[in-house]
C-alpha cells in the first residue's frame, strides 16, 4: 500500500451546467442526503486518515472557507482570483501537498464503497514506481445520466489510453485519483487542463485506471441529484452493486 498522507479537493469550478442552483454557491456545496458534496468528500478523506488537506475555491471562496472551517479538522483553503482550471489548481497547491503521492477528489465526487473503501483499493494499488497516476474508473453502462462516448480505454494491466476517434470507451472518470507530483513536472504556469498531464503520461505508459466496485453519481445537472437523492432514499443504489 501507498501511504497518503495529503489529499486535494477540486472545489473551485463555476459548475455552469448546474444552474441555476450554483448561481449564488458552488458546486461542490450543493446538497446531497443531507450534506454538502464537500463534506461528503471530506468526510471520505477524514475516515481515510489523511491528516494533510487542501481546498482550493474561486466561485464564492467564502462559503467554501465557512464549510472548512465549520468541520471537525479544517482543511487548508488556497482561494484562486482567476480560474485555475484542474491541472492549474493542482500545480498552484503543490507547495502544500508534499513530495510523495497525494490523492485528488473531484468537489462534486460522490460515491458509495464497495466491500473496502475506494480510497484503501486505490492507495493499494497505486505503484509509485510504474505510475504517475491512478484514477478511479466507473463502467459506463452502470452509470444512470448521459455521459456521451465514455471517456477511456484499460489495456489488460490496467493502463489508461483516450478513445480513438468514433470509438466508444467503455469507462468514464470517476473523479478521484492518486497522483504522483512528477505527473505535472513541466506543466505551464496558470490556467490548465489536467488532461494536458494525463496525455503525457499516458504516451509513456504511467497512467493507469482501477474500476469502482461501489456505486457512483454523474452529477452534472439538476436532475442528477434529484436522480441519486431518490435512490439513496430509497435503497436502489446500495441493491445495484
Amino acid at each position: 500500500m501507498t501511504p497518503l498522507s495529503s489529499a486535494m479537493v477540486l472545489a473551485a469550478g463555476l459548475g455552469t451546467r448546474m444552474r441555476p442552483l450554483t448561481e449564488a454557491r458552488p458546486k461542490p456545496l450543493l446538497p446531497l442526503a443531507g450534506r454538502t458534496l464537500l463534506d461528503h468528500a471530506l468526510d471520505r478523506i477524514d475516515e481515510a486518515g489523511i491528516g494533510n488537506v487542501v481546498v482550493n475555491a474561486h466561485w464564492f471562496p467564502h462559503l467554501i472557507e465557512d464549510v472548512c472551517a465549520a468541520r471537525a479538522h479544517p482543511p487548508k483553503v488556497v482561494k484562486e482570483d482567476t480560474l485555475l482550471e484542474t491541472g492549474g489548481g493542482i500545480r498552484n497547491a503543490l507547495p502544500l501537498l508534499g513530495k510523495d503521492p497525494f490523492l485528488v477528489v473531484n468537489g462534486d465526487a460522490f460515491w458509495l464503497d464497495g466491500p473496502v473503501s475506494t480510497i484503501e483499493r486505490l492507495a493499494e494499488r497505486f505503484d509509485p514506481e510504474e505510475m504517475d497516476g491512478l484514477l478511479l474508473m466507473v463502467r459506463a453502462s452502470q452509470v444512470d445520466s448521459e455521459i456521451g462516448h465514455g471517456d477511456f480505454l484499460l489495456d489488460p494491466l490496467g493502463r489508461v489510453r483516450w478513445p480513438k476517434e468514433r470509438e466508444v470507451a467503455p469507462y468514464v472518470y470517476g473523479g478521484v485519483q492518486i497522483i504522483h507530483p512528477r505527473l505535472m513536472e513541466g506543466s505551464p504556469e496558470g490556467a490548465f487542463s489536467l488532461h494536458r498531464q494525463w496525455t503525457r503520461a499516458i504516451e509513456n505508459g504511467r497512467l493507469f485506471g482501477l474500476v469502482h466496485d461501489g456505486a457512483w453519481f454523474h452529477l452534472s445537472r439538476p436532475g442528477d441529484l434529484r436522480v441519486a437523492e431518490n435512490a439513496l432514499a430509497t435503497g436502489l443504489a446500495r441493491a445495484m452493486f
